[in-house]
């Protein structure tokens, strides 16, 4: 999809709205900048990946309660899942 958000073209004479409808993808992709990563989920995912590398069969619940047992962080599994998919690891 990134791709595509590229092939949005400002000086065109097609209007972006048309070409967002043909490259289907959403105008409000088209409009504003993707997201960078954060300075603390750039931490956090060290720690996932140190924790994952010992024990790689621990999924998101397991590791987000080792976060805190470790780590003392307290952090939502919707996060550790998306922090997980970002970094491409999964429990094996």
């Amino acid at each position: 999809m990134t791709e595509r958000k590229t092939k949005v073209d400002r000086s065109h004479s097609l209007p972006i709205i048309r070409q967002c409808e043909v490259l289907a993808i959403s105008r409000s992709s088209a409009y504003r900048p993707p997201a960078g990563v954060s300075n603390h989920d750039i931490d956090l995912m060290r720690k996932l990946d140190e924790l994952h590398l010992k024990h790689p069969f621990k999924g998101s619940r397991r590791l987000r309660d080792d976060l805190w047992d470790v780590h003392g962080l307290q952090v939502n599994r919707k996060r550790v899942q998306r922090l997980m998919r970002m970094m491409g690891i999964r429990a094996l």
